[in-house]
């Protein structure tokens, strides 16, 4: 697959060298050229200094050609205005992004993005972990 991950901090960085790791093609784009320091020498896609809300930045990365755009940024305004201009300008046929809050998952939703949310998976993984499952539980409650 050709993919196209916008923000390489932590997650994205991770995301991007596991990605190549696994043979795709990754071009990941972010603000600061500094950023790419995080990623690993065996890292064997490109970078790509930009604002990914510019649609010149996303044609540099050749944005028409991908399967794939992830939006890592940690601004939820920014994630939204990526993966709408990937998806409805660009064509691309999946786009994910990450989301910060909790209230702006709906927002996502109405624009036909899918997400993931940070603050959901680590609920699931404490009441996982707990052995807790929610579904089961609203279930077995009174009402």
């Amino acid at each position: 697959m050709y993919i196209v991950i916008v923000g390489c901090g932590r997650c994205g960085s991770l995301l991007a060298n596991r990605l190549s790791y696994f043979g795709h093609s990754v071009v990941i784009i972010d603000r600061r050229a500094n950023a790419f320091k995080a990623l690993p020498p065996e890292f064997s896609g490109f970078t790509l200094t930009g604002d990914a809300a510019e649609s010149s930045v996303l044609q540099a990365a050749k944005i028409e050609a991908a399967d794939c755009l992830l939006s890592m940024c940690n601004e939820d305004t920014l994630n939204l205005m990526v993966t709408q201009i990937a998806k409805y300008i660009f064509g691309v046929p999946r786009v994910i992004a990450r989301v910060y809050k909790s209230s702006y998952e709906s927002i996502f939703g109405k624009f036909g993005i899918e997400i993931i949310s940070p603050i959901q998976l680590t609920l699931e993984a404490f009441l996982h972990a707990l052995d807790l499952d929610m579904e089961s539980e609203n279930e077995a409650r009174p009402r």
